[in-house]
């Protein structure tokens, strides 16, 4: 049986990255990407600023008083787009299995190649390639698992590689910060920190049992995760098409408070499961079905997204003008289109630090208690 061997990609501050590429003047100089007014969120910033303290999701004005020479561009999704899919299209090409955990960050599974080319050698040239071809610097992990080639790439940055060799992988993590762990968030450092474990190694050492009464079923993961083990598996790459939801009446209705509530419904649910997915969508659609059965749908596109606010003011655009016969309703649908991989930070692009706070507790409540658990005031 073939030893696994798992290679990590992750573009270097790939936003910054692609807005270098078309003005080389932000070379070298500390780049925000976000909002463009004071209460913007930073959705992604360069090296230079993050020296200064700047991250993610941080509000702009904070930002700004920490390295107030930095330089400020609002972000285009859309041209970020057209660089992640040329990546995309270079890995494809060559990849016996991958999988595109983010629109900038790949996995790719390289077990048996040892037997042809070399999972080293292949590595590197497709890593050379990328940045040949697509002018973006990229880093990259090489092990036996997810967990450690993730953690490999970061420990690589920037525009590193990292061989964690087979049996290495315990002693590679060991003198780690716990943070570097894939598997530990912000609230779970804390509580390890608060339980005097700061480092990895102390946190492989600690009884399974003892984790998983602290930390429930995730205590295992965590353990395993600091032992070096991981058998999750690729997810191979495959472009959904659409999202979609309806929602039938039980009785035809013409109350359009009642229509409005339940279409707000239908796109909080669906927006939460674009963002579970860590999907983003650029083409809206409405869809009515009349007590006659006649049915109406009308579309719109939009800048891509998976932001609520955003998705909710459309969809309500749309369904004013598509509502004209005002006769009654048996049935109306949602339908989100055009989708591409994206992560949250995208929605910084157009929200505020409040909004942004707003979304990610409802999320965190959606995914503990179901989509269902909470709504906005309609």
């Amino acid at each position: 049986m073939f030893q696994k061997s798992i290679l990590h990609l992750d573009l270097d501050d790939f936003f910054v990255a692609v807005e270098r590429l078309h003005n080389r003047n932000l070379t070298g100089k500390p780049v925000i990407i976000g909002g463009i007014h004071g209460r913007g969120v930073v959705a992604s910033c360069s090296s230079e600023a993050r020296r200064f303290g700047v991250h993610s999701e941080m509000p702009l004005r904070m930002a700004l008083k920490m390295c107030p020479d930095a330089v400020v561009v609002r972000g285009d999704f859309d041209t970020y787009l057209k660089q992640s899919q040329i990546v995309t299209e270079i890995v494809q090409e060559d990849a016996p299995v991958f999988e595109k955990s983010a629109v900038s960050e790949f996995y790719v599974d390289l077990t048996g190649m040892d037997k042809h080319i070399g999972c080293l050698k292949w590595s590197q040239e497709l890593r050379g390639r990328i940045l040949k071809e697509s002018g973006l610097p990229v880093s990259c992990g090489l092990s036996v698992n997810k967990t450690v080639s993730k953690v490999g790439t970061h420990e690589s940055k920037p525009e590193g590689f990292r061989l964690i060799a087979p049996g290495t992988e315990k002693a590679f993590l060991a003198p780690l910060p716990v943070r570097k762990m894939p598997a530990v968030g912000k609230v779970t450092a804390q509580k390890l920190s608060f339980m005097g474990v700061r480092t990895i190694k102390v946190l492989s050492e600690i009884p399974p049992l003892l984790l998983q009464r602290e930390f429930g079923k995730s205590g295992l993961t965590l353990w395993k995760k600091a032992n070096g083990i991981d058998h999750t598996p690729l997810e191979p790459y495959t472009e959904q098409k659409a999202i979609s939801a309806e929602h039938i009446f039980p009785t035809e209705t013409i109350d359009l408070r009642l229509l409005r509530d339940r279409l707000t419904e239908l796109v909080m649910n669906a927006a939460f499961e674009l963002r579970r997915r860590q999907k983003l969508t650029s083409v809206v659609s409405v869809k009515i079905r009349y007590a006659d059965f006649n049915t109406y749908t009308r579309r719109k596109r939009i800048p891509h997204t998976a932001h609520d606010r955003a998705l909710i003011d459309c969809t309500r655009d749309i369904f004013t003008k598509l509502f004209e016969r005002r006769q009654a309703v048996r049935r109306i649908g949602i339908k989100f289109g055009n989708l591409v991989h994206g992560n949250h930070q995208i929605n910084l692009f157009d929200s505020n630090s409040e909004e942004t706070d707003l979304l990610n507790a409802m999320d965190k409540i959606r995914r503990r208690f179901g989509k269902g658990a909470i709504l906005r005031a309609i």
